[in-house]
């Protein structure tokens, strides 16, 4: 089975808020809430790929110089094996919006644990956490 890299941004806005993505019911882990990303591309930078699918998902340009590293998660659903590259956005140009339709939200770090999110992003909450406490 292949496994699927994507990169991942957890975006922050100036009062610390995280924004969080609702998935679509028909896609894979639909109807969870998850961090915007999307596939790595054959060629591409894992920054290339975030700029590119934040672009594409919520209409915003990130600032590469704000964006860094926070974690890498490697995780196997039985049906689907994925390679998270978790990266901070601590800043980006524009207003995000759901531009396929995805109810978009900011949350505070400490209330993230409420929403159901896909099993492998609870390492990326945890580090989230972990960098805010």
């Amino acid at each position: 089975m292949a496994v699927v890299h994507v990169a991942v941004g957890v975006i922050c806005d100036d009062q610390h808020n995280i924004l969080i993505a609702k998935r679509s019911a028909d896609r894979h882990q639909g109807g969870l809430w998850e961090f915007p990303g999307g596939k790595v591309e054959s060629g591409e930078s894992l920054v290339e790929a975030l700029e590119r699918e934040l672009q594409e998902e919520i209409g915003i340009s990130l600032v590469p110089e704000q964006c860094s590293p926070l974690l890498k998660i490697e995780h196997d659903y039985g049906d689907k094996q994925v390679c998270l590259d978790v990266c901070w956005v601590r800043g980006f140009r524009g207003q995000p919006e759901g531009r396929e339709g995805q109810p978009l939200m900011w949350v505070a770090p400490q209330n993230l644990s409420q929403y159901p999110f896909p099993e492998a992003n609870r390492a990326i909450i945890d580090a989230i956490m972990a960098s805010a406490g």
